[in-house]
This record gives C-alpha cells, sequence and structure tokens, in this order.
C-alpha cells in the first residue's frame, strides 16, 4: 500500500541529498546548451532506471557495514571535487551550441550522462537504504525519482539564469567546495 508520509520523507532526505550533488551541475551545463525539455526528458528517463534499480537493490546494500560505505562515498565525493577543480577549462565564458539539436541526440546525451555519472552515487545508495529501511519500495521509488527530477529541473532551469550572471568558472569551484566538504564529512563518519 503507497504511504505518502514515507514518499515526502524519501523525497525531503533525497533532495536535500542531491541538491549539491554533481547531478544539478551537470544538469546546469547540459541546460546551457541544450533543449531544456529534450535534456529533461534523457535525464528524467536515466533517474527512473537508477531509482529502480536502488530499490531493487535495498536488502542487499542495507547490509554493508556504515563505514565501510561511508568511507566509498567519501573518496567518491573527493574524486568528483578533484576532476572539477582540475578539469581544462573549455571556453569558460562562451557556452558554445552543439550543432545536432535533435531529441534524441540530446535526450541520449543527458540519459547516458546520468546513466554513468549516478551509478552508485550517495543518493542511489541512500534510496536503496531506504528501501531496504521502510519495505515499501513503490513509496520510496515515487518519492526518489520525484526528488530527483526536481533537483535536475531547477540545475536545467536555473542553468540557463545563472549563466547570464555568473562565471562557469565560479560555479564549478563553488560546486567542488560542496562536493570536498560532503567527502570529507563523509570520510570523518567512516572513522568515527
Amino acid at each position: 500500500m503507497f504511504s505518502f508520509t514515507v514518499a515526502a520523507v524519501v523525497f525531503g532526505v533525497v533532495f536535500l541529498a542531491e541538491l549539491p550533488d554533481k547531478t544539478a551541475l551537470a544538469g546546469l551545463v547540459l541546460g546551457t546548451r541544450y533543449r531544456a525539455s529534450y535534456v529533461f526528458a534523457g535525464v528524467a528517463a536515466a533517474f527512473t532506471v537508477h531509482v529502480a534499480l536502488a530499490v531493487a537493490a535495498g536488502s542487499v546494500l542495507g547490509l554493508l557495514p556504515e563505514r565501510l560505505l561511508a568511507a566509498v562515498t567519501g573518496a567518491l565525493f573527493l574524486g568528483g571535487a578533484a576532476m572539477l577543480l582540475w578539469k581544462k577549462d573549455e571556453g569558460e565564458e562562451e557556452v558554445r551550441q552543439p550543432a545536432d539539436q535533435s531529441f534524441w541526440k540530446v535526450a541520449g546525451s543527458g540519459f547516458t550522462l546520468i546513466m554513468i555519472a549516478e551509478f552508485g552515487d550517495l543518493t542511489q545508495i541512500m534510496t536503496a537504504n531506504l528501501a531496504a529501511r521502510y519495505e515499501d519500495p513503490v513509496s520510496v521509488g515515487v518519492g526518489a525519482v520525484l526528488a530527483l527530477w526536481s533537483v535536475a529541473a531547477l540545475g536545467i532551469l536555473g542553468g540557463r539564469a545563472l549563466m547570464r550572471r555568473v562565471p562557469l568558472r565560479l560555479i564549478t569551484r563553488i560546486a567542488a567546495a560542496v562536493m570536498a566538504a560532503l567527502g570529507l564529512w563523509s570520510l570523518f563518519e567512516a572513522v568515527s
């Protein structure tokens, strides 16, 4: 039976965890280069697949030791922050528009990016843990999907407005700082 309470709790937890994550930055960047509705279609499909996998694996992931999970999560966040900081700037001030703006090309790019970037991500692991805890896969799945879609929509739509006022380099550095802080916090949890 569907529980609005479980779905609301999962929505809140996943939304807050995903908001400072690389997905918002990825959506922001894709939203500045492609048609927003096309990007969202691909991203939303990828998140749906991720949530289905997380809910299905919920009982298995719930068996992992918490410290190991926190250490792996921390290392992944720090790696992501390092990648953001040390990547080469490619036309920072001028965002080039790709030649092919077809629905399938753009949606496929968004889908592929999220499928790769979010696999084993904190929110995917968190969704699996919530599914194991509540033993209500439908409510957990709906709450997680709606949270992830909301963050993606904010990133995609906010990207266009933000890029008009803030340089991409600054946005990237802020995202890297947030990821580094999350990584250090996860590592702290792993050793304490």
